[in-house]
């Protein structure tokens, strides 16, 4: 076991100049260890990741802004490891002693990525699973076919900004403003959407003299929302939030809301970008996602282990002297979570080109106790959206060659700059108003299905049905439920902490004070409970035919 670090984090080593500054063009610095910032990095990180395996191995070192150093965990199984290890690599910030000795401040590009603040992503323990347990119990009370119908019509209403001119940048006018309409929505903030919260969300995680303004900014918005909602409370994520059990602070729910604000807006808003680059540019990928052969949920989870929305995350702390992929990791060494060279690790990807439909082992989304768990909320907006573009305009063409597009890259993640496409001009459509975001809480029982045969004796197949409750002519039917419906919500891969929650699929129920006993049908009710099964359709209807025989 070898360590390459060869000088101490805050040691002279002369005048490191700024993070933005060209003297930071080369890739490597003190002792050869390669930046993981600045132009190579950003330019070709999967280069520069082949470079680092073939060095090193499965954990590499780096030089984060400032030539500060730390790990980078290449290999799938490696970072597995370390996600689910927190008794030796912790998420607590504090023990990193870069930030003990002084190497790394306040007014550090990154400050606002590894600052310790009172939330779930910087806490082991007790304390981890009281605020997450807040954060996943809030996410099991949105409506995800609310949701859904809330992400389709804002993204009709995105496409009705753009579809009479012919020509759109799916970056600026479609992919980074849907999810920030989104979020806003579920969070109750929906009057804050607007370009200066998109373009703070985007500042503070590539490391520029800006981040630390950008992330004031945000807080502070999320700040008078929770003042606001602690006085005037309503069906949102942020009053779940201060009226959980857990019991946090004003503090503690500000940050939070922050965390899952700009985590599934960086997320999603590279993801949708990065789905619609890869119908654009590879004939193969769209021939089967018009043709059939894959869905847009199946293109999602491709492009979550080819282009993963984060590429690394930062970071870990080494808890204590260990070792790691065969390095000597010493205790408050930081260490980033590689995501994409985990993806890409020739262990686990031996073919590059192979199909991954169907196969969710990708580290997108991270992995352990801190696996995110808001993911699933990132897939819907993605998925959703990206069907109701192709929807609306089944004829976008890239309007340059693919060697045009542009990337800007950071220490997290690497996002198109620009996505320009043409189509054939088209008018607007119309939008309607969306149900709430929120589930009726607390839920009901689920309704009981009983069969309407009734039978003279048990059989071998299944046990004997009771009496058929007589229903009066007046009743109300219960809404038939589509097969979409029913499925809504169902992208949850349900693996380990990652879970948000059940989904509103499978676990909610109508309430009956609410169902209409007379009049037309109200459209915009969901009709809480799963669809009937297939066995049991086919049931009922040889049910029928044996009692007509």
């Amino acid at each position: 076991m070898t360590t390459p670090f060869h000088y101490e984090p805050g040691a002279a080593r002369g005048p490191v100049p700024p993070p933005e500054c060209p003297a930071h063009g080369l890739g490597a610095g003190p002792g050869g260890i390669r930046r993981f910032y600045g132009p190579e990095a950003e330019r070709d990180p999967h280069g520069l990741y082949d470079k680092l395996r073939a060095e090193h191995g499965t954990v590499a070192p780096v030089l984060l802004h400032g030539d500060v150093p730390a790990w980078l965990v290449l290999g799938h199984s490696e970072n597995l490891h370390m996600t689910r290890t927190p008794s030796q690599f912790s998420r607590d910030s504090r023990r990193w002693r870069a930030l003990q000795d002084g190497s790394v401040g306040p007014d550090h590009p990154l400050a606002p990525i590894f600052t310790w603040q009172p939330i779930c992503v910087f806490a082991d323990g007790a304390t981890h699973e009281r605020q997450r347990g807040a954060v996943t119990d809030s996410m099991g009370r949105i409506d995800t076919r609310g949701v859904r119908r809330h992400i389709n019509r804002y993204s009709n209403r995105l496409v009705n900004e753009f579809c009479q001119e012919g020509h759109v940048d799916l970056v600026s006018q479609f992919s980074e403003r849907l999810p920030m309409m989104v979020m806003c929505a579920i969070l109750g903030m929906p009057e804050e959407y607007n370009d200066r919260m998109v373009q703070a969300a985007r500042d503070m995680t590539r490391g520029t003299a800006t981040a630390v303004a950008s992330n004031a900014y945000v807080l502070d918005v999320l700040t008078r929302l929770v003042e606001r909602r602690r006085r005037e409370p309503a069906d949102d994520f942020a009053t779940w939030l201060i009226e959980h059990p857990a019991g946090l602070n004003d503090q503690e729910v500000s940050e939070h809301l922050r965390l899952i604000l700009i985590a599934s807006y960086e997320a999603t808003a590279n993801l949708i970008a990065n789905v619609l680059r890869m119908v654009l540019t590879d004939p193969r990928f769209r021939a089967r996602l018009s043709g059939g052969h894959m869905t847009v949920p199946e293109a999602v989870e491709q492009t979550l282990w080819d282009e993963p929305p984060f590429t690394a995350v930062f970071g870990r702390w080494a808890v204590g002297d260990t070792e790691l992929g065969g390095k000597r990791i010493r205790a408050g060494d930081a260490l980033i979570v590689g995501i994409a060279p985990a993806n890409t690790d020739p262990v686990v990807r031996p073919d590059l080109g192979a199909d991954m439909v169907g196969n969710r082992a990708h580290l997108a989304f991270s992995g352990g106790p801190h696996e995110c768990p808001g993911q699933d909320i990132g897939r819907a907006i993605a998925d959703v959206g990206v069907d109701a573009l192709l929807m609306r305009l089944p004829d976008l063409e890239l309007a340059v060659d693919e060697n045009e597009l542009k990337w800007i890259g950071n220490i997290m993640s690497r996002h198109l700059v620009e996505l320009p496409a043409d189509f054939a001009a088209r008018p607007p459509q119309d939008d309607r108003e969306p149900p709430s975001m929120g589930r009726p809480h607390p839920q009901p029982q689920e309704w009981e299905v009983q069969s309407a045969v009734r039978h003279t004796g048990p059989t071998p197949e299944r046990p004997p049905a009771p009496d058929p409750v007589p229903v009066p002519p007046a009743a109300p039917v219960a809404p038939a439920v589509s097969a979409a419906a029913a499925t809504d919500g169902a992208a949850n891969d349900g693996t380990g902490e990652g879970d948000p929650g059940p989904s509103a699929a499978a676990t909610t129920a109508v309430d009956p004070a609410e169902t209409p006993t007379a009049g037309p049908a109200v459209t915009d009710r969901i009709p809480q409970q799963r669809g009937v099964s297939a066995p049991t359709r086919l049931w009922r209807v040889v049910s029928r035919w044996w009692s007509a025989g």
